[in-house]
């Protein structure tokens, strides 16, 4: 009696063609799920053989099962992320259930996702889009569906790979390289002009009266300027800056983004410092603070930044520098604590003691030595005399190297995170699906002719010549002597079938 009360209490699961026996009991503890409302009113059950048979994932049922004995729900480290979270929706669980212990190993997976969709805004991926999809974005995808596309329309998406996708073709390459060029170019003259050997002494004739009150002429030599050259180098840079950022503005997608892109603030700033400098040394040159206004020509070096649109690893290192702005955050707010401590210590320690050569005479002073020595630069321009001056700063430097030792290592692995996914993505094989060839469907059977399987002699025939057709692909065998099949015991299975000689 017991062991039929137990028998009808069990219940066969078959996941993914492995079969697994528990109590009914087990499945009742977690309700509202899939699992807790079997009946044998549902169609995957199988009344023959006494079991559910559900076509899912066995690994990670094997999770779920144990789940519903332990109360406790791990995460199989062979399966993917994703893939365990639609096996637990479509069981009715709850991925928040996951235990502690593999709960950092679950989420690697979101991690990895929002870094891809980081590097899908980076634009880092270099597949062509379609003609479709260039439509969407340019906004004439009515007129693209309709076949009204105008030639501005077609010229105006090439004109914007060609000038702000470096990778997107062979040609753009090439503009890519000259642009690079350029830049190279405007910030070498930038920084060469300032030498003393590339400058040009401003001669001028100053009247001066002697001693026997007679005038007489002199010349000062007293300024300098850049080379002429210099001045026809940044001419010839600028009016490409000034074309490319004509055409790229012209042709792109979505002016309002456009101009709120911080490299493209760069750029048009840079551009327009230029001409603002030609105009202030025509109009305004008599002025004593003109050279002041020479200071601001210093936004041009920021044309660096523009490379970030031809090099992939700037990209990375800037989008690296976003992702790590708690860190760095951090990391400032240790140092200028640390910074200010130890400043006003070595302020008072200096005192304790006669020091007649005393470096530290304000604790703003204090916070320049700080500075240095926790960034263990150490210029040494201000160093403490005194004994106890010397244990403070001897704390400062070690207290610097291990606040700065701290935070790098999270810079360093969300660095290495960003470059490792974006080299497997230039590694990725293009996903294309294979077609398979259409099998030939089964014609129906007929009493006293054996079925033709996909395709062969006779497939689409009538029986007779089908028959006939078959005859002749194998003359030796008649198509009508099938072989004979008997009953033989297996002590497995109970009986099987077997051909006989």
């Amino acid at each position: 009696m017991n062991v039929n009360m137990d028998a009808e209490n069990r219940v066969v699961l078959n996941v993914g063609g492995i079969r697994h026996e528990t109590y009914k009991a087990t499945l009742k503890k977690i309700p509202a799920t899939r699992l807790s409302r079997l009946t044998e009113a549902l169609a995957n059950y199988d009344p023959i053989l006494n079991e559910y048979f559900f076509d899912r994932h066995p690994g990670v049922f094997a999770q779920v099962l144990n789940y519903y004995r332990t109360g406790k729900l791990h995460y199989p480290t062979d399966v993917c992320g994703p893939l365990f979270e639609e096996e637990l929706e479509f069981w009715g669980l709850d991925s928040n259930q996951v235990e502690p212990c593999c709960w950092m190993t679950y989420t690697q997976h979101r991690d990895t996702q929002e870094t891809l969709a980081v590097l899908d805004r980076l634009d880092l991926d270099t597949d062509k889009p379609s003609d479709e999809e260039l439509a969407r974005k340019f906004g004439f995808e009515d007129d693209y569906m309709s076949g009204n596309v105008s030639w501005w329309q077609r010229v105006k998406p090439k004109l914007w790979s060609l000038f702000d996708e470096p990778y997107s073709s062979n040609s753009a390459k090439i503009i890519g390289i000259v642009s690079v060029f350029f830049i190279c170019i405007s910030i070498l003259s930038f920084c060469l002009k300032t030498h003393p050997d590339m400058r040009v002494p401003v001669i001028k004739n100053i009247t001066v009266n002697t001693s026997r009150n007679e005038t007489a002429w002199t010349l000062d030599k007293k300024g300098t300027n850049a080379h002429e050259a210099f001045f026809y180098i940044e001419c010839v840079c600028n009016a490409w800056f000034t074309l490319e950022i004509l055409i790229r503005f012209i042709c792109s997608p979505n002016k309002c983004d456009f101009i709120r892109a911080s490299v493209n603030i760069i750029d048009y700033v840079a551009t327009l410092s230029f001409y603002i400098d030609l105009i202030l040394q025509r109009f305004a040159s008599h002025l004593e603070n003109a050279d002041i206004l020479e200071f601001f020509s210093i936004i041009r070096i920021m044309r660096l930044f523009k490379l970030t649109r031809h090099s992939s690893g700037l990209k990375i290192l800037m989008q690296t520098f976003r992702a790590s702005a708690k860190e760095l955050t951090l990391l400032v707010f240790f140092l200028v604590l640390g910074i200010v401590i130890f400043a006003s210590l070595v302020y008072y320690a200096e005192r304790l003691q006669a020091n007649p050569d005393n470096d530290f005479n304000s604790i703003p002073l204090g916070l320049w030595w700080a500075l240095v020595t926790m960034t263990t630069v150490g210029y040494g321009d201000m160093t403490p005399k005194t004994y106890i001056g010397m244990f403070v700063g001897a704390l400062c430097a070690l207290a610097g190297v291990l606040t700065i030792a701290l935070p790098v290592p999270v810079i360093v692995s969300n660095f290495a995170m960003y470059y490792s996914h974006t080299q497997a993505r230039a590694k990725l094989p293009k996903k294309r699906r294979r077609v398979l060839p259409v099998e030939t469907v089964r014609p129906p059977h007929h009493p006293g002719v054996p079925p033709v399987m996909g395709g062969g002699p006779g497939s689409g025939l009538p029986p007779a010549r089908r028959m006939n057709a078959i005859k002749q692909n194998n003359p030796t065998k008649d198509i009508l002597s099938t072989p004979k099949m008997v009953g033989v015991p297996n002590p497995v299975n109970g009986m099987e079938m077997k051909e006989k000689s």
